[in-house]
């Protein structure tokens, strides 16, 4: 039986443009992962690491015109959205190259022997090591951020560790000509093409989890698919790391004192994170807990205008057009849900964004409207008004985990005044990244940021976006009264690499 083609579609007209490729067989992806496996050793020099980085990210610059070109027929994300991501993506790529040049993340720590300890302490140093080859699942929403030159190939490789990704369907044009620029990169450096691997097709991306050598895996995407990958990560004979971002509804909690003071600002905020990629950023405010009474009315004025003026658009591809428009007319269809902006189909090929209002009342209790507290992908937020703040807490307390949660206060509460402080940390529980009077929409690339949060958000506590994404893709090992002569460079006394280090309970830099 011959190979499945793999086609790249416009998702502006719903045709195919050129078939890019075949699905990856069972053999061809074992021989991916073998290939990867054996280029890991290419990657031991830090340096030659940290040069293989550099020059990803200036072929990426210099292939800009092409790939924006090829990722804008396959994702109708727009040029100037796309080329502010691949700028973003070679940043990264050059971000975690400075992370391997300073050394910081091997935390190394050297402990000399001492008898007089209870019980006596004997020569010990820990450093981190690669894993081994990293699986990577690309995101439909992010073509270059979070695909294949993306957050967790950046970071796997940056850790040392070869990757074999496995490409999204909607722009598997684009992921080949990316792969092409990274294997150049590479082979600039002496490193074998194998490093960065690529397969396509469903069933590859199940024997790829499976394969013996692939030791960890790095997913964004759907709670539906990230779950399945995830309990075959986790039913392997050997288990491995998963990390997962699943869903989020990346609640809003507005306060009536900020509704109050800034009812239209809050509103235009909202309309323009809700609706911003057509809906379709990771971290969309998908639920606001706003007041009732007249300031929670000229928030939702404030927020209806500023929708009815945003344009249809272009969705990723059909699959999630047509679940995005039966999401919302099943939402809609519930007692007591009202649509000042109906959201749904704006054309043949586009969806029209809007927003849903509901007591907050309804969503305090397990039932009907618990579809309510449940991610969906696209241009459409939820809009609970809430009565007073025990409804505020009743609905907080329902909900899963989320990747950001945000709170709206006025000035005054800012200062120090009201519930600020006790929302905050009503907030803390529910979500990897807190803000305050900002939207979550726009995710910097910095060593501080975190980017995951409690399940379903993410499987795990790691981060996938900023420098601490790295530490995904090491696992500690310590060496034991070992000779001087036997240690690796990093570990030895003179610390003849610079490290930055924990000597003997001192931080050495």
């Amino acid at each position: 039986m011959a190979a499945a083609p793999v086609w790249s579609v416009d998702p502006r007209t719903g045709k195919q443009r050129e078939q890019v490729a075949v699905e990856a067989t069972a053999e061809e992806v074992d021989a991916a992962v073998r290939a990867a496996h054996a280029a890991r050793a290419a990657l031991a020099d830090r340096a030659v690491r940290s040069a293989f980085l550099r020059s990803a990210a200036a072929g990426l610059d210099a292939a800009r015109d092409r790939l924006i070109e090829a990722a804008d027929a396959e994702t109708a994300l727009g040029p100037v959205r796309l080329t502010g991501e691949l700028a973003r993506t070679s940043y990264q790529l050059r971000a975690f190259a400075d992370i391997v040049d300073e050394g910081a993340f091997l935390d190394v720590i050297i402990n000399h022997p001492d008898a007089t300890a209870t019980p006596p302490v004997p020569d010990l140093r820990r450093i981190k090591v690669p894993l081994g080859v990293v699986a990577v699942y690309s995101a439909s929403n992010f073509p270059f951020a979070f695909s294949v030159a993306g957050g967790d190939t950046a970071s796997a490789l940056a850790a040392g560790n070869p990757v074999v990704v496995k490409s999204h369907p909607d722009h598997p044009a684009l992921s080949e000509l990316v792969a092409d620029t990274l294997r150049r990169a590479a082979a600039e450096h002496g490193i074998p093409a194998g490093v960065v691997g690529l397969v396509h097709g469903f069933g590859a991306g199940i024997e790829l989890i499976k394969h013996p050598l692939v030791a960890a895996a790095g997913f964004t995407g759907s709670v539906r698919g990230g779950r399945a990958l995830f309990d075959a990560a986790a039913a392997r004979p050997v288990p491995i790391p998963f990390h997962g971002e699943l869903g989020s509804l990346n609640p809003v909690v507005v306060t009536e004192a900020a509704a109050a003071e800034r009812a239209e600002a809050i509103g235009t905020g909202l309309a323009g994170s809700m609706t911003l990629g057509v809906g379709q950023f990771c971290v969309k405010p998908g639920l606001v807990l706003a007041p009732s009474g007249a300031a929670g009315d000229q928030l939702v004025k404030s927020l209806t205008d500023a929708v009815s003026d945003t344009e249809a658009g272009v969705l990723l591809d059909h699959r999630m057009r047509d679940n995005f428009i039966a999401g919302v007319a099943e939402r809609t269809g519930l007692d007591g849900v009202d649509s000042p902006v109906t959201p749904g189909a704006g054309g043949e090929h586009t969806v029209s964004p809007g927003f849903l209002t509901v007591p907050a009342a309804k969503l305090a209790e397990e039932g009907a409207y618990d579809l309510l507290l449940e991610e969906c992908f696209g241009p459409v937020t939820v809009v609970a008004r809430y009565e007073d703040e025990a409804e505020v807490r009743a609905v907080l307390s329902r909900l899963p985990g989320n990747l950001t949660a945000t709170v709206q206060l006025s000035a005054e509460e800012a200062a120090g005044a009201g519930r600020g402080a006790e929302i905050l940390a009503e907030l803390t529980p529910l979500a990897g990244r807190v803000l305050v009077n900002g939207w979550p929409t726009g995710v910097a690339v910095a060593p501080a940021q975190h980017h995951g949060g409690p399940y379903p958000a993410t499987t795990s506590t790691s981060t996938s976006v900023g420098g601490t994404a790295i530490e995904r893709w090491l696992r500690p090992v310590v060496y034991q009264s070992t000779p001087e002569a036997l240690l690796p460079p990093e570990l030895r006394d003179d610390n003849p690499l610079a490290l930055p280090r924990r000597f003997n309970g001192s931080l050495e830099r």
